[in-house]
């Protein structure tokens, strides 16, 4: 049987310092879990334009891609291998997400108003609609991995499909998953987020993963609760499932795109799609 997966982190770049930031956190990972590391940058019509200008071809940024690739090879001690495609930049990303069958992609983003030409409005796209999970980081460093990991749990959002994967990037960084549950006004919603948290707290605890559970101050903002909780917290990681096509009190597209990807502290977001192909992701054993 085909591996559905070929333990490959995908990193695409346009070569600024937030990629590169981007670069290292997906180096990281990939020493952390002995995967080989793929860098890809995507030549648009933008680009080609601004290569013109510069008196430039294609073969100026093959090269840069080359010094990175030998560059994190060297420093890291990982396989880096590198794509260079041309084309739209939301579809190639996901092709060759999908043609290599990387487990993961790390998306360096600018921040919602300083994004770069390469990613642009296409960030959330890429995001909402990839074959697999994504951590977005803007600036902040690695540092010692993802030590403590913000994991929301609303009635809104399904965050039974988390478990398995909190659960990997804690063994991996020895992490303490923070439940940070919604309060709720309605007692049948009061009850179904609190058997929700304690199956989840439950499966944290037999594992051996270190874990807490707060509850949201109030019933109203969850998304900017989480965010202030994570910041106050010094979290490193929020891991939260997309609800891509649908608005969801509490967690709507636009909360995602202005408070949690785009979040002023800087914290990385790890997204999941709730998609087949995530069931697979989690099932898999060599993923993680």
């Amino acid at each position: 049987m085909e591996k559905k997966f070929n333990n490959i982190i995908l990193v695409p770049t346009d070569f600024s310092e937030v990629c590169e930031n981007a670069i290292i956190h997906g180096a990281e990972i990939a020493r952390s879990l002995d995967f080989k590391l793929c860098l890809l940058h995507v030549v648009n019509r933008e680009t080609k334009t601004k290569l013109k200008k510069e008196s430039h071809d294609v073969s100026f940024v093959a090269k840069q891609l080359s010094d990175l690739q030998e560059t994190y090879q060297k420093k890291y001690k990982i396989t880096v291998e590198k794509v260079l495609v041309e084309g739209n930049l939301f579809s190639s990303i996901h092709e060759v997400a999908r043609e290599i069958r990387a487990n993961m992609m790390v998306l360096g983003t600018h921040g919602k108003k300083g994004l770069q030409h390469v990613f642009g409005s296409y960030a959330l796209r890429v995001v909402l609609e990839s074959p697999v999970p994504v951590i977005v980081v803007q600036n902040k460093s690695f540092g010692k991995g993802y030590r403590r990991i913000v994991f929301p749990i609303s009635n809104d959002l399904e965050p039974r499909q988390k478990v398995q994967t909190a659960l990997r990037i804690s063994r991996l960084f020895d992490s303490t998953v923070h439940l940070f549950q919604s309060k709720e006004k309605d007692t049948a919603l009061i009850s179904r987020v609190s058997i929700i948290t304690r199956q989840i707290k439950n499966i944290l605890d037999e594992n051996n993963v270190k874990s807490e559970v707060v509850t949201a101050g109030r019933a109203a903002g969850f998304a900017a609760q989480v965010l202030s909780y994570a910041v106050l917290n010094k979290a490193d990681l929020i891991m939260i499932m997309t609800q891509p096509n649908v608005d969801v009190p509490g967690f709507s597209l636009s909360e995602w795109d202005e408070k949690l990807m785009f979040n002023d502290a800087q914290i990385p977001v790890m997204l999941i799609n709730p998609m087949d192909v995530m069931v697979n992701y989690m099932e898999s054993s060599s993923v993680f």
